[in-house]
């Protein structure tokens, strides 16, 4: 099961430091932001009872319409600002978490809003159509032209509904991340022009002081979020730590390798495993940033990112040039020491998966022997950091396996071509005997992980142990 050859020599600096103690996140927070989730919702229909929504379900068809109308809209509405926190990088959220799981929570959520706003519109229309003996077309324009702020509403829907559309899985394939990502910031414009209805001609907001408070409130703290979060501290890392790039390095066929300088690096709060968006600020396209894990553990002085040359983003990292300026967003993500429960550890790679794990294995703290990794790869020439990853078993005591070949075809598996007479689950235990008492941690693309995590957890692996994250959009 285990290739070995001839190592490269790679000219490069080594980047070597004291081992980092991991921060711990407090095990409430997930739970306490989850709550209150859903107390957001409660209390939004709270205020729709105390305005006379539940007795207006008793009233007519009409009013029956329109009271449902109403409440729809105030969770869609509620809805649409809980997808806003979740992807407004609130540290406390970001880290009870991670970006994968927050994003597939963001979809499932932006979703129900949508929908619900969708019911919001077709109830009230109907309501107000049956309230005025109109026709459903005309009472829509009149409703359109005439009431305060419908308009910048309809504005509104139009972007929201764009949102949606290029978040449906078929889109976001079709789409490049940077296209994909600018049409996704309609969201926030959906939310403002949204609000003026709501002021103008919204029940709640024209009635009841206690309606206009919470929902002033909400807003405030979701711009709050977004401005603090999103711009300020990105900024504000970005001149602190002044970072440039030092050097470019071609690592394998398509991948390449750049090194990161700065000041003052220790103060900031990354750990290995974690990734950055960057945006390099060296012409046109620098406002485009893409999401990049450290390759190494960071230093007090120096981070270091690998990615491959594909796409928009991987072509404009081969082509940056030392001295470039560099903003950075971050640091996130949750594949890190911190999620550790037991003594030993074993790392599961498959092609550029391999950059946040080889970082993990030069940080994380264990005794000679009681690491693994395997590294699965098309061909030998495609094995990045094999170099150091030997290194890193001669000097730590680490297993180094690497499984060559291309995928197995009409199998859903992690094994590559060679493997057949083996089930998933052998080839794990194989690779990882007494599994059970490791952490497993496990990057690379999503359908190979899928494989892989499903193995691992049939082999026998504690669900509490296995540690993955999506890097997929």
């Amino acid at each position: 099961m285990t290739y070995r050859g001839p190592a490269e020599v790679m000219n490069r600096p080594r980047i070597t430091h004291a081992r980092r103690r991991p921060r711990r996140t407090p095990s409430w927070w997930r739970d306490a932001i989850g709550v209150l989730c859903w107390v957001t919702v409660l209390v939004v229909v709270a205020l729709w009872v105390s305005g006379r929504g539940f007795q207006n379900l008793l009233s007519g068809p009409a009013d029956l319409l329109t009271s449902l109308g109403r409440l729809s809209g105030l969770v869609a509405a509620d809805l649409l600002l809980v997808q806003v926190f979740l992807m407004a990088r609130v540290p406390m959220i970001e880290r009870s978490y991670g970006q994968d799981e927050l994003a597939r929570r963001h979809r499932l959520v932006g979703f129900w809003s949508f929908n619900l706003l969708l019911l919001h519109i077709g109830l009230i229309l109907v309501g107000y159509t049956l309230r005025d003996h109109n026709d459903l077309v005309h009472e829509t324009w009149s409703v359109v032209t005439t009431y305060g702020g419908m308009l910048l509403a309809t504005a509104a829907t139009l972007a929201l509904t764009l949102v949606v559309v290029t978040s449906v899985r078929a889109a976001r394939r079709a789409l490049r991340y940077e296209s994909w990502h600018l049409l996704h910031l309609y969201a926030y414009l959906g939310v403002g022009l949204s609000i003026p209805h709501e002021i103008w001609t919204g029940a709640d907001f024209t009635t009841s002081a206690l309606a206009r408070t919470y929902w002033w409130s909400v807003y405030g703290v979701a711009l709050g979020a977004i401005l603090l979060y999103r711009v300020a501290l990105p900024l504000w890392r970005t001149l602190r730590h002044g970072l440039t790039v030092r050097e470019v390095i071609p690592e394998a066929p398509g991948v390449v390798t750049v090194l990161l300088g700065g000041r003052g690096l220790h103060r900031m709060p990354v750990q290995a495993g974690q990734y950055f968006v960057f945006r390099f600020l060296d012409g046109p396209g620098w406002s485009r940033g893409n999401p990049y894990s450290l390759s190494a553990s960071p230093a007090p002085d120096r981070l270091r990112v690998t990615a491959k040359t594909a796409g928009d983003g991987g072509s404009r990292l081969a082509r940056v040039r030392p001295g470039t300026r560099v903003a950075v967003e971050g640091p996130y993500g949750r594949l890190t020491a911190e999620r550790r429960v037991t003594e030993r550890v074993a790392m599961f790679a498959c092609g550029i998966g391999i950059t946040p794990l080889r970082a993990l294995l030069e940080e994380l703290s264990y005794a000679p022997g009681d690491a693994v990794l395997v590294y699965r790869a098309h061909d030998a020439g495609d094995l990045v950091f094999r170099e150091e990853l030997e290194h890193l078993a001669r000097v730590r005591g680490i297993t180094v396996h690497y499984l060559l070949g291309p995928r197995i075809q009409g199998r859903k598996s992690w094994l590559p071509v060679g493997a057949e007479a083996w089930s998933d689950e052998d080839a794990v235990r194989r690779a990882v005997p007494e599994l059970e008492l490791y952490d497993v941690y496990v990057c690379g693309p999503d359908r190979w992980m899928d494989a892989l995590c499903a193995a691992v957890l049939t082999a026998g692996l504690p669900a509490g142990q296995l540690h993955q994250e999506r890097f997929s959009w």
